[in-house]
Order: structure tokens, then sequence, then C-alpha cells
């Protein structure tokens, strides 16, 4: 699990995964700094608006949009003490809070600064939730966040998630950039980051809530950092 606005999961955590399968990733993902073939610089990327519904399947799970109806089952999800400690969720996560989260999920897609989808394995009972949103320090990044219900983990659903919505991310939303930022003592979050091709970077740490983050980037980064 890690803190971007929703975490990353430990595999035995919360997780994400984006992308419409397997397709998309690797026509200009790793890395690169340009879609193939053009020479010309990326432009930032462009996230679906309110009226287009977004739902990713591929590697056995279906992401789909939250709704109202989901509000019970997201309480069983995030109100979790690893979710309360590596994201930024309340804690108790109550009712109420499920109904303001999915309000400001709302506002945010509106405003095209964020995707949040539901993650599942046939489109219906959710199981945790995978994200991508702007960040300010790289208009040409989106950033990835994940969280898996204490009820369903260790079942790769963070790894998974990941590569699907890496993926989507890249061959749908144009990002020229992927990033995890994880916190520093959170190992599991690491090791799904390691397996789906993630690095550390040299970038300083970050600090949101209070809690210091490592930026990790997808990819065959020359300038990413090594532990």
């Amino acid at each position: 699990m890690t803190r971007p606005d929703p975490g990353h999961e430990p595999e035995s955590g919360p997780g994400a995964r984006v992308g419409d399968g397997q397709s998309g990733a690797d026509s200009w993902a790793l890395g690169a700094d340009s879609p193939p073939g053009t020479g010309l610089p990326p432009s930032p990327p462009s996230l679906p608006g309110p009226g287009v519904a977004v739902r990713i399947a591929g590697e056995g799970l279906v992401l789909r949009e939250w709704s109202a109806a989901d509000v019970p089952a997201m309480t069983a999800l995030f109100d979790d003490p690893d979710v309360a400690r590596f994201t930024p969720l309340p804690s108790p996560f109550d009712e109420a809070a499920a109904r303001v989260y999915l309000d400001r999920a709302a506002e945010s897609r509106e405003e095209r600064r964020r995707v949040q989808l539901a993650i599942t394995t046939d489109g219906r009972a959710p199981l945790g939730e995978v994200l991508l949103f702007t960040t300010a320090d790289d208009p040409f990044a989106l950033e990835l966040g994940y969280t898996v219900g204490p009820c369903h983990r260790g079942q790769r659903l963070a790894t998974r998630s990941v590569r699907l919505a890496t993926a989507y991310a890249y061959g749908t939303l144009r990002a020229g950039r992927v990033v995890l930022r994880i916190v520093a003592d959170n190992a599991p979050s690491r090791a799904v980051a390691r397996a789906t091709g993630f690095h550390p970077t040299d970038a300083p740490p970050i600090t949101r809530g209070g809690t210091p983050l490592d930026t990790w980037r997808h990819g065959a980064d020359p300038h990413a950092g090594r532990e």
C-alpha cells in the first residue's frame, strides 16, 4: 500500500492496477519520453471526463466505476489499520466517510484530475480500488495508487491491478510517465513496485500528511536510483 491520494497496497494489503488487458503498455511505456516514432515531446495525459464510462478488463480482473450501491462494501474494504497507516483515508471509515469519498471522487472526475475504479473479478463485488491522478510536480506523469481490502489480500490483486492500470495510463491516457509514491518501510508495496516494472528514483522524498514518501518510476529509466 502506498500513500498517493488513496494508497498503495502491499501484496498482503491494498492493491491497484490499470489497463485494457495487456495491450497499450508496450506502445510507449518503459519510461519513454515521447510517443514511438514521432520524435516529439509528450503531451500532458488526458483523463476522461465524467461522461466517459471507464471499464478495464484483463488478468482476471474487471476495473469499473464506483457507484452509490458500493457504500456498504467500501466500509469493509477501507476501515482497516493498514489502510489507515499507509493511506490518507479517514479512520474509522464508515458509510458517511464513504459517501463523502464518492462525492469527492465525482468532483475530481468532473475536473478530469482523477480516475478511481473499483477492483473486481467479475464487474460486481469490489475488492479494492485503483486510481490514477495528475501530479503537480510533473505535468507529463500520472500517479498510481491502490488499496485492497483486508479479506482479499494474498491474491496478487495489487500486482495484477498495477499492471492493468499502467497499461491504461500509457496506452489510453498517453501518459509520459507513471509513478508510485511509497512509504519507505512498506516492504510489501515495494515488492509490488519491483514486480510490476517500477524502480526507485533519486528524487528526495515528498511529504503528504506528515508522511515522507519515496518516488518510484515505471520502466527502464536511466535516471532511476537503485537501492
